[in-house]
């Protein structure tokens, strides 16, 4: 008798990309996907109704991140298996994923079967990265350091993203939940935190990190 599939969700906000990788996931005999999502809010609703094997989300979404949601559906479900399939290639993007609660991260300029090979893993409990994100971590704990971004929490590094989308601070308190004085406090915090004395120093230090690329959003 054969065992049952992993049953797993995606959630991107782009439907070819999501149209993509459920057929790719489909032809896996040993897959099934159960749920999709095109936004955060809808991936945590979607996720507690389904509860699948395995979530695989993109952190790059309108509104509230795949980073804040997967801290949010860990605290829901501290057994969930999260891959992370995404675009970014920084090292700093990886490191608050896995601080959050992620077991994978493969980048979508990886070769398709990385990602059922990763659903696999993680699947089963261990943790998987494609090769360009594995060099990444290596590279950025040579010579100076860690980034200092890596210090800050998951919950700081969302309020970072959303400030470098040029969001409002009402904007970021609606879409994360939080009172507008909250979101003052943490960029203020960040600031001091990060060593920048404005928001242009703020921009200019989350395009060196790769956390923007180009300074409009």
């Amino acid at each position: 008798m054969m065992a049952r599939p992993i049953r797993i969700m995606l959630v991107d906000d782009h439907a070819i990309v999501l149209e993509g990788y459920r057929r790719l996931l489909d032809k896996q005999s040993d897959m099934e996907v159960v749920a999709e999502a095109g936004d955060g809010r809808t991936a945590y609703q979607r996720y507690k109704e389904v509860q699948p094997d395995v979530l695989v989300l993109d952190i790059s979404m309108p509104g509230r991140g795949g980073i804040d949601i997967i801290g949010q559906i860990r605290l829901w479900d501290p057994q969930a298996r999260i891959v992370v399939f995404t675009m970014h290639q920084s090292a700093v993007f990886a490191v608050h994923a896995f601080q959050a609660g992620a077991m994978g991260y493969i980048t979508k300029s990886s070769k398709p079967m990385l990602l059922v090979r990763a659903i696999t893993e993680v699947f089963a409990g261990r943790r998987a990265l494609s090769p360009d994100i594995s060099q990444e971590l290596a590279l950025s704990h040579v010579g100076a350091g860690a980034s200092a971004l890596e210090s800050l929490s998951p919950r700081e590094f969302e309020v970072l993203r959303l400030i470098l989308r040029a969001k409002t601070c009402a904007e970021i308190a609606s879409t994360l939940n939080l009172s507008p004085k909250t979101v003052a406090n943490y960029h203020y915090l960040l600031k001091q935190k990060l060593g920048v004395g404005s928001d242009i120093e703020l921009l200019y230090l989350g395009l060196r990190e790769g956390l923007v690329t180009s300074p409009v959003p």
